[in-house]
């Protein structure tokens, strides 16, 4: 019966047996049997159905009502089972691409040194997907930077500001500065992450709203990853604006200088997606607490991973003398 549930479920929110038959992996004439079963079992039709898709019905609204109710308290059955249960703890856990890349490397690493017993499963992908499965519990925590969706299941909480900055090789005549002018962005070759993301369209907004017109800007290449465009910097083939966590390490080893947007920083918000219908475990509040923790994260992401074993194994040491 939960099967047919969450099929009914698919149906109503996608409003299209095809896009719900692709979410669900499912044959459309299986989906198509399973609402019928459905509303034989019931006596009522919930769905009208018309060239464009399937809408619900007045029964239909209210039966979808509670089978929200009842897929819930099915979700949170299985949690408190799962829990009870004396077996290695598991978080379900998704990133962005920025965060995921250079700032869950690290959190992970000291996660598992100061806590052994904890693992994650991590899925890495856009902001649309990873709200989506927070949304239906396939993700316990969600981590996302840039712009928040809303929804009234969506608890929110932001835990660093990052900023993007100027990136340029060592070698730019700009590496003696710390800082430049809205003004000289457009006087160098500018290299983007390519047009629909994230980082991209934050870059965008920020420099539209303070008055900088987007086409006078030199935009000589658009690539698809951070990393590419890190690449193509070093080379001295332009300059970019990325986020700092990115090109921290580069920073620190003298092959890049970042530098801070003088007239006008931009900032981001980092986000903790976490389903506001869902309680947190202990190990997840731990998570969530270390995030939170701006010393200890600041601290943690700019280790390497010899340095975090050591950090990791003082924090223990420290913890066990004050037992």
């Amino acid at each position: 019966m939960e099967q047919h549930f969450l099929v009914f479920k698919a149906v109503a929110e996608t409003k299209n047996i095809t896009l719900s038959s692709k979410k669900l992996h499912m044959s459309q004439p299986s989906i198509s049997l399973q609402i019928q079963n459905l509303e034989n079992q019931y006596g009522a039709r919930f769905f009208d159905r018309t060239n464009k898709g399937v809408t619900l019905t007045k029964e239909g609204e209210i039966f979808y009502a509670h089978v929200r109710s009842v897929l819930d308290i099915l979700s949170n059955a299985k949690e408190q089972i799962c829990a009870a249960k004396d077996q290695r703890r598991l978080i379900y856990l998704g990133a962005t691409l920025t965060i995921g890349e250079y700032i869950l490397p690290n959190i992970l690493a000291f996660l598992y040194k100061t806590h052994p017993d904890v693992d994650f499963k991590v899925k890495i992908a856009n902001t649309e997907s990873i709200t989506q499965d927070v949304l239906e519990k396939k993700i316990h925590i969600g981590l996302i930077e840039g712009p928040v969706p809303r929804h009234k299941d969506l608890k929110v909480e932001n835990f660093w500001e990052d900023e993007l900055v100027v990136v340029i090789p060592d070698f730019h005549p700009w590496a003696s500065r710390d800082s430049i002018t809205l003004a000289e962005l457009p006087l160098e070759r500018l290299v983007t992450r390519e047009d629909g993301s994230g980082t991209r369209k934050v870059m965008e907004m920020a420099l539209k709203e303070r008055g900088l017109d987007l086409d006078q800007l030199n935009v000589t290449m658009e690539l698809g990853s951070t990393q590419a465009i890190k690449q193509v910097v070093s080379a001295g083939l332009g300059i970019t604006i990325i986020s700092s966590l990115t090109v921290r390490r580069e920073c620190d080893q003298k092959i890049f200088k970042s530098l801070k947007i003088q007239d006008a920083p931009v900032y981001r918000p980092l986000s903790i997606l976490t389903n506001a219908q869902s309680t947190q475990t202990k190990d997840e509040r731990l998570l969530i607490n270390l995030l939170h923790d701006h010393e200890l994260l600041s601290d943690v992401l700019s280790k390497d991973y010899n340095e975090l074993e050591e950090h990791a194994n003082r924090l223990q040491l420290d913890h066990h003398n004050s037992e």
